[in-house]
């Protein structure tokens, strides 16, 4: 009898094309799952047949009461090599297996600045308007030459935007809590002052952080009401890096000309969200690691992984 393994939330229906999954075909049934469970009794019960599990990024969680009700589950693949979802200790504690994959910094840098550039050109407003018999020209765009670029994090994505905001003549800063002034003029910077220096002197603030204890709420609205009123804010990192009910609060009203996010605390994002609807938001659904290129990576070498686990030499462990 073949081991049953489920891909979950592959929502455009690639997972089976992004990768040559015949080396494990003779023993492995993979099943793609294109619907998103909603709450755990859901994914317990879809889940309860399989041996194997894969996951993308941190789309769905695997604390430890959800390992406990998968009794069958012995390997669990997601794709990075971090993963805050996933109960490591819980995993261990069950017998199960956690692997993870490559993860490429590129195609998050280049969501950055499609969100960037939309936001400083009033791309979404202007062809809605095209499109829809609006105005012929209703918003003033933002230069991006000669102003400030400020990146909270600058690490192998900030330090990428960094760069890219030196080619458009953009006067780039970063802080984060541990950024040294060589590494800062490293990855193609100059150290702010502190935290509150960066928001207040920058045009534009880019979030390139990991989400732990420290980072965990760092933009509240004191910090959001320090950045000038004509500043953006672009987010593709961790939504809880940026206090939600603070960014809410600041779009409606107009405290910053506007902002990008493309991570949420609940994804996907439910219906009556507000941040669906909020005015001077621009918003996609997690998309800065969705690529061609990232899920060949991803499902080629969940593939690799799950081949060497039943070789009984597991790679790429997580925990």
């Amino acid at each position: 009898m073949k081991l049953r393994c489920a891909v979950l939330d592959d929502y455009q229906g690639v997972a089976m094309t992004s990768a040559d999954w015949a080396p494990v075909a003779e023993t492995v049934e993979v099943v793609p799952f294109t619907r998103h469970h909603d709450t755990e009794d859901e994914l317990a019960a879809a889940l309860a047949e399989f041996d194997i599990v894969v996951t993308l990024r941190e789309r769905v969680p695997f604390p430890a009461s959800l390992f406990a009700r998968l009794p069958r589950l012995k390997l669990l693949v997601a794709s990075g090599m971090r993963n805050s979802v996933i109960d490591l200790h819980a995993a261990h504690e069950h017998g199960v297996t956690v692997c993870g994959t490559e993860s490429s910094p590129h195609p998050p840098v280049e969501l950055t600045w499609a969100l960037l550039l939309s936001l400083a050109r009033g791309i979404v407003t202007e062809s809605t308007a095209l499109r829809t018999g609006g105005p012929w020209q209703s918003t003033v765009g933002a230069d991006l030459h000669g102003r400030r670029l400020g990146l909270l994090g600058l690490g192998k994505i900030g330090s990428r935007v960094a760069r890219i905001g030196a080619a458009f003549g953009m006067d780039v800063a970063a802080w984060s809590p541990n950024l040294t002034p060589e590494r800062a003029e490293a990855g193609g910077a100059v150290l702010a002052a502190s935290k509150e220096d960066l928001l207040a002197s920058s045009d534009f603030v880019s979030v390139h952080l990991v989400l732990g204890e420290r980072t965990r709420g760092l933009l509240g609205a004191p910090e959001l009401a320090l950045m000038k009123p004509g500043a953006y804010l672009v987010n593709t990192s961790r939504s809880a890096i940026v206090d939600r009910e603070a960014l809410l609060a600041a779009l409606r009203d107009g405290v910053i000309a506007g902002a990008a996010v493309d991570v949420f605390d609940i994804e996907p994002l439910p219906a009556a969200d507000p941040l669906r609807t909020v005015p001077r938001l621009l918003a996609t659904p997690h998309l800065g690691y969705v690529s061609q290129s990232n899920y060949r990576r991803y499902f080629g070498q969940a593939v690799e992984d799950i081949r060497a686990f039943l070789a009984g030499a597991p790679v790429r462990t997580l925990g």
